[in-house]
């Protein structure tokens, strides 16, 4: 059983309980509103809600005529929905007077121009006049609703507004028909039933005395009222948005409105928002989600699987109407997958529908405002008068007012709902292709004065200007983003860019430096060296061809070049790669101030090559500050690849130190995320590699240290490193040592990679001498078991292990620098990490080494993981 005045709930209605739920909180406040463009599932959404039965109080279900209401229609509706719920309205029981003391006659059709036929047939004023028989009634019945459908009929709709919402077609019941076709009232005439309001006031005059009325006999009730207007859309300042204002501030508490419109209703919704007495459903929360696109494709007994359920979702923004229409298309379709794969806005049943529902019905200025801005996603006001012109742009306010296809997204933006805006797009195609082309132009000006490259570029190159577009890619130091050195991307139709024609090519305009810098850049991207290197050398001929005025636009493709260069040689040409780094940082001076901060990738990439080649060099601490400072800018960029070799560098620099914590957990950190698969070969990983297999040779896990040490060698043959060969090299030398039992101190002597001229700096080999004693110290101290050493030529130490306690226990702080002990940092590095000086580290180790009986620190290390101190 239906509630009073409640539709029918239809049976193709899909449930939504998440936003049932939402409108049943809402009501327990004085205001909900459920604002969504045409076909977005409002009006379905409150009949359901309406039959949960979870109102506070009885419900009445007024439906309105949209942005066409009249206060002579709209009361006698909301008096009889009020009435037909069982609401008792005491003050509106009998007919009273008029102010000037006149009933008013229920005669012939009048003119809304006044409460009389005519100066001839009216009383005259001032005289009182009986009411005539049978008024009474007729009070509270509503007027005739033209054009729309009654209680009986199901979900009411206006102009076939929600007639694809949520439900498939319809048949017409007997004779629903004949009332569904009869015309609107003639426009400025009142029929008979509708010349009186219930109560007996005329509309212009009467209206403030029935809102008071209506407020009182509600304020007084002590259960709730819920009043739901369906399709509410007057006019901001007209007499039923401001009867509706009155209305909702004195009824209160008792009455409780539900709003169900394509637009904003004018009920001053700021201030019921700031004192949070507001709940909004809007387009985005009337989004379907997975679960109900696949409930409502199972009504039409079409079943796919769920990712071909999220596309068409996603494709059609989640829009009831949209969805509906292609589980229409997609019953008996033999292939409903590639129907989805399709599916857009150019569909000719949505285009149709929209068309109909929506375009055709705006103002000339409003319909030519919504099809030149449809080549935008997003816009704001300022874009929207650049793109449309000035005349068109001064409407963009009520545009954006009156449009629930226009999503707010924050600080001014919009965006326009997707199937909308392609429908949108055909139309414009259709209608003026010629202007196309002028509107992206006037587009990717505006995005790329004001900094948003991506969007610039992409309207540059659909207004075929492809010039402009790599002006804005270099001159905004973007050549990075074509280089994948970013987390964002530019276009892909820079990608697929070839070299320009060279002398005995077409007739056509020689290119820039900047289109030839891009074409460079898109070609190293996509693994073409040959057309990289070429574009490169043709861009630096036109550099040195720009006239000398032209200093900035030098600086900044000169700039760009240096980065080609840089990420060209990184892998394998570390000294060329070098210069190019020398190049970019002589260039970031003369930059603008602050124009780097937006470009991070660029000094990640410079750095990081430095600290490479400073580290190579045997200049340790200026390796470890470029290194750190590129790694905070490559986080900053958000550029795995970078980050994962500045990682693996500082775990290289680390463990050459001998501090293999520091080295594991820089090594721990590279690891993650895994690199993704390439054609180029990434130069961290040999490095990281070889860091690893050292570690493993001072856990004693060989089988793990020969693994690591293979995959560094397989990684070197594809991107030669010397330094990294060597370090690996000595690694392999270190752990025969280890296998073979022969781990002594003396054993160094004997490796020429630490003691003759070759890969290694001289700056270099005391600490690498002393990472070397350092690993063997704690193998020794580890004592490798007999069982882990495959085909070793040696044999362990068998002897047992000494369990003796210490002659004295340990401090704190002693246990403190014993453990920075272990982890083979000097007694500067422990008086630094301590903030102690040196001379007390000293004392303290004098003292650790009395208590457990040792007079080295590699012994001291091995006898307190004995008595398991560490």
């Amino acid at each position: 059983m239906s509630p009073p005045g409640v539709p029918p709930l239809p049976s193709w209605l899909v449930p939504r309980p998440r936003l049932t739920d939402r409108l049943s909180q809402g009501v327990l406040g004085p205001l909900t509103v459920v604002v969504g463009p045409v076909g977005a599932g409002k009006s379905a959404l409150a009949v359901e809600w309406a039959h949960t039965r979870r109102a506070p109080g009885p419900v009445a279900w007024v439906t309105c005529d949209g942005a066409e209401e009249q206060p002579d229609v709209f009361w006698p509706r909301v008096l009889a929905a009020l009435r037909e719920a069982a609401i008792d309205l005491p003050s509106l029981a009998a007919p009273p007077l008029t102010p000037l003391g006149f009933t008013v006659p229920l005669a012939r059709t009048q003119d809304t121009t006044g409460p009389y036929d005519s100066d001839e047939d009216g009383p005259e004023q001032g005289a009182p006049q009986a009411p005539l028989e049978g008024r009474g009634e007729l009070r509270g019945q509503p007027p005739p609703t033209a054009g729309r459908r009654t209680t009986a009929d199901g979900p009411p709709q206006s102009a076939g507004e929600n007639a694809l919402e949520q439900g498939p077609p319809q048949a017409s019941p007997k004779g629903r028909g004949e009332l569904r076709d009869q015309p609107p009232p003639t426009a400025g005439r009142r029929t008979t039933a509708d010349a009186v309001e219930p109560h007996g006031f005329p509309a212009a005059a009467g209206q403030p005395l029935l809102v008071a009325a209506l407020a009182a006999d509600l304020a007084a009730r002590e259960e709730p009222v819920v009043l739901v207007l369906d399709d509410f859309q007057p006019e901001s300042g007209s007499p039923v948005a401001e009867g509706m204002v009155r209305l909702l501030r004195h009824a209160t508490p008792a009455l409780r409105l539900v709003v169900v419109s394509r637009r904003d209703p004018p009920l001053h919704l700021h201030r019921y928002r700031l004192a949070g007495d507001l709940t909004e459903l809007r387009t985005g929360d009337l989004a379907f989600d997975d679960r109900e696109t696949a409930a409502l494709l199972a009504q039409h007994g079409v079943e796919v699987p769920r990712p071909v359920v999220k596309t068409l979702r996603e494709r059609a923004d989640g829009w009831a109407a949209g969805l509906r229409l292609a589980a229409m298309s997609m019953q008996g379709h033999p292939h409903p997958e590639r129907f989805v794969a399709r599916f857009a806005g150019e569909d000719e049943a949505i285009v149709s529908y929209l068309v109909e529902e929506v375009l055709d019905g705006q103002p000339p200025a409003m319909r030519r405002l919504l099809l030149t801005t449809s080549v935008l996603d997003h816009l704001n006001a300022e874009l929207a008068t650049r793109v449309a012109g000035q005349e068109a742009g001064r409407h963009f306010a009520a545009l954006v007012a009156q449009s629930s296809f226009l999503q707010h997204i924050g600080h001014g933006w919009y965006r326009c709902h997707r199937m909308f805006a392609d429908v949108l797009r055909v139309r414009l195609r259709h209608e003026a292709p010629d202007l196309v082309p002028d509107l992206h132009g006037r587009a990717a000006e505006w995005l790329g004065e004001h900094g948003l490259l991506a969007e610039a570029v992409r309207h540059a190159l659909a207004a075929d200007d492809r010039r402009y577009a790599d002006r804005l890619v270099v001159h905004q130091l973007a050549i990075g983003q074509v280089l994948a050195l970013t987390s964002t991307r530019l276009p892909g139709e820079l990608l697929t860019r070839t070299p320009p024609a060279g002398p005995t090519g077409a007739a056509r305009e020689a290119p820039g430096p900047e289109s030839a810098l891009v074409t460079s850049a898109a070609a190293l991207a996509r693994g073409d060296g040959p057309a990289c290197t070429e574009s490169l050398a043709l861009a630096d001929r036109l550099i040195g061809e720009l006239p000398g005025g032209g200093t900035d636009r030098i600086v900044r493709c000169r700039l760009a070049h240096s980065v080609i260069r840089m990420t060209r040689d990184r892998p394998r040409h570390l000294t060329a790669a070098r210069a190019a780094a020398a190049d970019a940082e002589r260039l970031f001076a003369r930059l603008p101030r602050g124009l780097l901060e937006d470009r991070p990738e660029l000094v990640a990439l410079t750095l990081s090559v430095r600290g490479r080649a400073e580290l190579r060099e045997g200049d340790l601490k200026a390796a470890e500050a470029s290194l750190t400072t590129a790694l905070k800018a490559a986080c900053a960029a958000e550029n795995g690849a970078l980050r994962r070799d500045c990682l693996s560098e500082l775990a290289l620099l680390e463990v050459l130190r001998g501090r293999f914590r520091a080295a594991d957990q820089f090594a721990g950190h590279a690891r993650h995320p895994a690199p993704q698969a390439s054609s180029e070969p990434d130069p961290s990983l040999a490095a990281l590699y070889v860091v690893r297999s050292w570690i493993g040779l001072t856990r004693l896990d060989v089988p793990r240290a020969r693994g690591e040490l293979s995959r560094a060698r397989a990684t070197l043959r594809q991107a030669p490193d010397p330094f990294v060969t060597g370090v690996g090299s000595l690694v392999a030398k270190l752990m025969t040592a280890v296998e073979t039992g022969t781990a002594r101190p003396e054993t160094l002597d004997t490796i020429p990679d630490i003691t003759a001229d070759g890969w290694l700096a001289e700056g270099l080999r005391q600490s690498v001498r002393h990472a070397c004693a350092a690993s063997l110290d704690e193998a020794r101290a580890r004592r490798l078991p007999a069982r882990s050493v495959s085909g070793a030529r040696g044999t362990p130490d068998p002897r047992p292990r000494d369990e003796r306690a210490p002659v004295e226990s340990l401090s704190a702080r002693e246990r403190d620098v014993l453990r920075h002990l272990a982890q083979m940092m000097t007694t500067e590095e422990i008086a630094d990490e301590l903030y102690v000086s040196v001379n007390t580290v000293k004392t303290h180790l004098k003292s650790v080494y009395r208590k457990l009986a040792v007079t080295r620190r590699s012994a001291a290390v091995r006898r307190a993981r004995e008595l398991e101190l560490l």
